[in-house]
């Protein structure tokens, strides 16, 4: 009896397994930050692999990007659309810049210009409704989240060339949701949204990848933890919006609230429309691949995932321990890793002049980057010190204990090509075509290098859609592009 009772709780087991795997969950994430006509933004890119990892973790496919062009944007758009239909749960979430012009709102990739109205109607930027509607509107549940309410960088040039009244608003304007979805805001509408310390999460974002996810948390009971969240952190400067027509309860993560034992099944009682967004396995096991995946990181972004994930989790100390080490001056295995480094590296201030008393040649800039990517603090191996690379230089001195700001001295340089690398640092992304493709990250045996967000989970589950539909959907919104190209 025994072992027939152990054989009918495995049949159970995969039979509930299946029915989560079967929920079709596809989510949209991108941040861009690194604008090439207005000032650039830290953290969005950040932002969305954060977001990214964390849906992730209860079982999205997400098509991923960061600092996508207006034609790379398109891309993932149409690559989304495709994935979306017929999905049980839609997720939509953009960090960057976002424009409101007489009351529509747009998202900016990084090579918009935008000297005029018309600029933004022909295609410079993303229409969000028409977007979202040939995106997402096959999708029994859609979420949004945009996060895209900063100043607006082009106001004063729309307006300047304006030939009649035209609304132009700092942050997004008002929307409302259809049925069955939720779209909530960063802030009000014409509010402007922060973007938060540099090389962290934004207040919003913040928050989300706190609640959105916690295990047995209904969306919108979530959607209050996430704005009194920001109203405490921002001390009421920013309070999130939304607006809702969901019918029935939406659990992204329900797997790990088990029911009392009298309790009848969690289907049985579910209201229609109700969406379960759940994953394969147990809160346990999934906490623990979300840690491997963070673990040896050196972004303390990537750690502080882990902990708004699992606030109280089993790795908590070691995460807040790895934290301080990275933020606070390199640990004592580190110190013993360089023992033999000079010590005035530890106090020597770097500049743009003490690196250039280095004299690096374009072949020496791109060994750097090359160790510093086999260090794992990835970066594009172009030759060129951008400021991408002074990103990455940062995190490697703060990792080392070393002053930061971004430049090399002589000292730093030396300690560098002491550094052991596991495998000889080869180039990676030596093109500048890859404005969304991670450098490949080479890990060293001591736990160098972190698992930031990839980028979308694969081939199409179906091939159903038509891009060229879609394509027609959005042509008025794209013709702008075409027409300067």
């Amino acid at each position: 009896m025994r072992y027939k009772s152990v054989v009918l709780s495995l049949i159970c087991m995969l039979f509930t397994a299946h029915s989560a795997l079967a929920d079709k969950r596809v989510a949209f994430v991108v941040g861009n930050g690194a604008y090439k006509n207005v000032a650039q933004l830290p953290n969005p890119p950040i932002d969305a692999k954060a977001m990214a990892g964390v849906l992730r973790n209860v079982g999205f496919e997400v098509v991923e990007g960061v600092n996508l062009t207006r034609d790379k944007m398109t891309e993932k758009l149409l690559d989304f659309g495709k994935r979306a239909q017929g999905a049980d749960v839609a997720v939509f979430y953009y960090a960057g810049h976002g424009i409101a012009i007489s009351g529509t709102n747009y998202l900016l990739p990084i090579d918009a210009d935008i000297k005029s109205e018309m600029d933004v109607k022909l295609g410079a930027a993303i229409n969000i409704d028409l977007t979202l509607d040939q995106t997402m509107g096959d999708a029994k549940v859609k979420l949004v989240f945009p996060d895209a309410c900063r100043d607006n960088p082009f106001a004063a040039k729309i307006k300047s060339t304006a030939t009649r009244s035209v609304s132009v608003g700092q942050g997004l304007a008002e929307m409302k949701s259809g049925e069955g979805t939720l779209i909530a805001f960063a802030t009000g509408p014409g509010q402007t949204a922060l973007d938060g310390q540099e090389g962290t999460n934004s207040p919003f974002t913040r928050a989300l990848i706190a609640h959105i996810t916690e295990p047995g948390i209904e969306i919108q009971q979530a959607m209050t933890e996430v704005r009194a969240q920001v109203n405490e952190e921002t001390s009421k400067g920013q309070l999130p919006w939304g607006h809702t027509n969901l019918i029935g309860s939406v659990y992204l993560n329900p797997a790990a609230k088990e029911p009392a034992k009298d309790a009848a099944p969690a289907a049985a009682g579910t209201a229609p429309g109700t969406a379960v967004a759940s994953t394969g396995g147990s809160s346990s096991e999934v906490e623990v691949e979300f840690w491997r995946s963070v673990k040896d990181s050196n972004k303390p972004e990537e750690l502080n995932a882990y902990l708004t994930s699992y606030p109280n989790g089993q790795f908590k100390a070691l995460a807040l321990a790895r934290i301080a080490a990275l933020e606070n001056g390199p640990s004592t295995t580190t110190r013993n890793l360089t023992s033999g480094i000079d010590p005035a590296t530890f106090t020597d201030e770097a500049s743009q002049v003490t690196e250039d008393q280095i004299g690096l040649d374009k072949g020496q800039r791109r060994d750097v980057q090359r160790r510093l990517t086999g260090l794992g603090f990835d970066t594009k191996v172009t030759g060129a010190f951008n400021e991408d690379t002074r990103t990455v230089i940062k995190r490697w001195q703060a990792a080392r204990g070393y002053p930061v700001s971004g430049y090399l001295n002589k000292l730093q340089h030396k300690a560098l090509l002491t550094e052991i690398v596991s495998a000889a640092p080869t180039a990676t992304n030596s093109g500048d075509d890859s404005e969304e493709k991670p450098a490949r990250r080479v890990r060293q045996s001591s736990g160098g290098g972190g698992g930031g967000g990839g980028g979308g989970g694969g081939a199409p589950r179906r091939s159903g859609g038509d891009p060229g539909a879609f394509m027609g959907g959005m042509i008025g919104g794209m013709m702008g592009g075409m027409l300067r190209h």
